[in-house]
């Protein structure tokens, strides 16, 4: 498995499974979703707290490929990475693998913008922040 700066590790419940016995394939978008917001939450941006002052953080489209399927019972871990795609767009490259072995189950890459209370895009400087903490480090790092 590669290195990520958020991992978390979770548990396919019964219900989240589809009569063939498999995880349910829009039930992965709860698993990537609730790991974006813990890891927003990890470095201090709150939805609720954004909503309030009038930003707002929505996807704007999501990219997932299914590659093998998880069932009840079976630990996961999803995990993420966090990049700039244009000067209002960001994305989480996320990835869902099995444990204990670490199979591939899913690859996703979900945009993100936020907009403002006209519905605007713009880049909030929470995220501005973010960005220089969590991307530049890493890539100063890559590069010497």
């Amino acid at each position: 498995m590669n290195t990520y700066p958020f991992k978390l590790e979770l548990e396919v419940r019964d219900y989240e499974c589809d009569i063939q016995g498999i995880v349910n394939n829009a039930v992965y978008q709860n698993y990537l979703e609730h790991a974006r917001h813990l890891f927003l939450k990890e470095h201090d941006i709150d939805f609720i707290a954004l909503s309030k002052r009038g930003i707002n953080l929505v996807v704007i489209r999501a990219e997932l490929d299914y590659l093998h399927p998880l069932r009840t019972g079976e630990r996961f871990t999803v995990a993420l990475n966090l990049g700039r795609v244009s000067r209002i767009r960001f994305a989480f490259q996320q990835d869902i693998y099995r444990l204990p072995d670490d199979k591939p189950i899913l690859k996703a890459r979900i945009f993100w913008t936020a907009v403002n209370e006209a519905g605007r895009p713009f880049f909030p400087k929470e995220l501005e922040e973010l960005m220089e903490r969590i991307i530049l480090p890493q890539t100063k790092g890559e590069n010497g």
